[in-house]
């Protein structure tokens, strides 16, 4: 009887009426696996039972390489059992494993049965993609490769002065997409995309001389530079060709996106083309909701947790961009300078799909004068502010938007608001060490930023500010641990489902805002952050590497839940059910907590703080 109560709780066995189910029970065996046996052999011996694990967890292999985790209830061998043919993948014991083994006429007997074809179906067009993937180890380690090594000619070059004319005709000849172009005041470059957007959309003369059209200044990108970063800068500069400099800044070759993969993620350009593109906020907003599918492709193809962030982030920022040119549309030309600032996680480029907004507005009064002006600007923001809304990215609860006048001020406003805080003004302090020590310029001609991060490299000489700022970072611990399906928080308080974001990616976050801070650099990224510490002595290097390990892990816990969530038509939110993570996903946590506890250790006691 416990054997079928077993059974039952699981697919396919669920589906079976009691007579079937008591056969089925009676014919199993019972196998213990210690961890680290190897239970089916990729192309050794077929399968001679159907197991089902009942507990512990048993690891599926590609060519040594992990695939896949399997939990109790699941089954494995099944393929090799039916086709005789021997195992697909090698099946090891990842614990102490304990499998319930039916035996074959038995198994034979359920998968002939409409309900059990239809689990074998859908149970290995499930398992088809994570295999496939796993074999495509090449591409993934595409992926990560030095960009450089994908460079297989010089650049082709032409003069400024050259006619377009004759520029064509040698990117026809060379077959190229693209030539540099030398010679002029600055350089720069000539692509497909501008001979029909800049010289025949706009009836140029075939004899205007290159010069006239080209993309400048130029925008390159180091030879070490990743893939999957290549490809990243183009889309957050929305181009689609990027030359490759050597050690020296030399070009040493041309990259475009359709040179880089081919991936899945080339489906982010074509969301933001669309967003670029949009004639009014009824297809804006179609396209801006396109976001949610976009990401559970990028999630799904295995790309870099931290890079799913910054293209959610550059998404935004475009929707951000095209919201702002079609209220500028609406209301006038903006009586004075001006600069959308994105704030907080935005700002850093680490956006999942939960988030909310976060912006201010910086302006100069202008011929209005400052009320006039900031009437303007105030219909500015609500306009963007309702049209994210609309978006599907709700509202600040905290009211950290551009549209509360509290966060749309002149640029001498912001700083001396910047110097207030940082001189210690209660709880607004933290609210502004949380947010607003994270700005961006998204839209507008202001360079507000220059003055900000001006403030930003004095704040090591302020005093008490960097101590108020490591509080912060320390304040909030990550859980210790996990017992059986609960998280055990800090202070000995137990949870079923682990806030991923409070619970580690706020600490780590807030841990590279403190170290930035104490050195006075004025960047945003979590990763950039830790990094510039670990380089200027702040951070131990194995410290930092360990955080950025620990970060990276946690966005995709964090990106995995939201993606099923959103293809399950259900609210992306940041609490993970334990129940969907296995006990490597456990283990690496734990570990990730412990870096976490011991870089705030070692903040608090650099500053002669008191961890807890």
């Amino acid at each position: 009887m416990q054997v079928e109560g077993f059974l039952a709780r699981y697919p396919p066995f669920d589906a079976l009426g009691p007579e079937e189910l008591r056969r089925v029970a009676g014919s199993v065996q019972i196998g213990f696996f210690p961890a680290g046996t190897t239970i089916l052999v990729q192309s050794g011996e077929p399968a001679t039972s159907l197991y089902v694990i009942r507990t512990g967890a048993v690891e599926v292999l590609d060519e040594g390489r992990v695939v896949d985790l399997l939990l109790e209830g699941e089954i494995f061998g099944h393929p090799s059992l039916l086709s005789g043919l021997g195992p697909a993948l090698s099946v090891r014991a990842h614990e102490d494993t304990l499998c319930y083994l039916v035996d074959r006429r038995e198994a034979e007997r359920l998968f002939g049965t409409p309900t059990g074809l239809a689990y074998l179906t859908a149970h290995l067009g499930r398992r088809t993609p994570r295999t496939a993937e796993a074999s495509q180890a090449g591409r993934s380690g595409t992926a990560l490769s030095p960009v450089g090594g994908l460079i297989r000619r010089p650049p082709v070059t032409c003069a400024a002065a050259t006619p377009i004319r004759d520029a064509a005709e040698l990117m026809a000849r060379e077959r190229v997409s693209s030539v540099l172009v030398l010679g002029g005041p600055a350089p720069g470059i000539l692509t497909d995309r501008d001979l029909r957007s800049r010289v025949l959309a706009a009836g140029r003369s075939p004899s205007t001389p290159v010069g006239e059209v080209m993309s400048s200044p130029l925008v390159t990108v180091p030879a070490e530079d990743t893939v999957e970063e290549v490809l990243l800068a183009m889309l957050e500069h929305g181009i689609h060709h990027l030359p490759v400099t050597d050690g020296s800044g030399v070009v040493v070759g041309v990259v475009s996106d359709t040179d880089l993969l081919g991936l899945e993620r080339t489906d982010a350009f074509a969301v933001r083309s669309a967003i670029e593109r949009a004639p009014d906020r009824r297809a804006l907003l179609t396209e801006a909701r396109k976001l949610p599918v976009l990401v559970r492709g990028l999630v799904s193809a295995d790309v870099d947790p931290v890079h799913v962030g910054r293209v959610v982030a550059i998404t935004i920022d475009a929707l951000t961009e095209r919201l702002l040119e079609l209220a500028i549309a609406e209301l006038g030309d903006p009586p004075g300078p001006w600069a959308w600032l994105a704030l907080g996680s935005q700002a850093r480029g680490e956006q999942a799909l939960a988030t909310d907004q976060d912006h201010g507005l910086a302006f100069e009064p202008g011929e209005l004068g400052p009320e006039e002006t900031d009437r303007y600007f105030a219909a500015l923001a609500a306009r963007v502010t309702d049209g994210l809304e609309a978006a599907g990215i709700p509202r600040c609860r905290g009211g950290v938007m551009a549209s509360n006048p509290s966060w749309r001020r002149t640029a001498s406003g912001w700083v001396a608001e910047l110097r207030r805080w940082m001189g210690g003004a209660g709880p607004e302090g933290r609210v502004f060490t949380s947010i607003a020590l994270d700005y961006r310029r998204v839209g507008g001609p202001l360079d507000v930023e220059r003055h900000l991060d001006a403030e930003i490299r004095r704040a090591p000489a302020v005093p008490g500010f960097v101590r108020r700022v490591a509080r912060t970072a320390i304040d909030l611990r990550p859980p210790t641990g996990f017992l059986r399906d609960h998280v055990v928080e800090a202070f000995g308080t137990r949870a079923q489902t682990l806030d991923v974001k409070r619970g580690g990616i706020i600490p780590i976050t807030n841990l590279g805002r403190a170290y930035a801070v104490a050195a006075g650099i004025a960047a945003n990224g979590t990763l950039p952050r830790l990094r510039a510490a670990a380089d200027a002595g702040l951070l131990q290097a194995d410290l930092a590497v360990g955080l950025e390990e620990a970060f990276r892990l946690l966005w995709k816990v964090r990106l995995d839940h939201q993606a099923s969530r959103a293809a399950a038509d259900e609210p992306a939110g940041d609490l993970v059910d334990l129940s969907t993570l296995g006990p490597v996903a456990r283990r690496s946590l734990k570990e990730a907590f412990r870096t976490i506890i011991r870089a705030q250790r070692a903040l608090a006691n650099e500053l002669g703080l008191r961890p807890w």
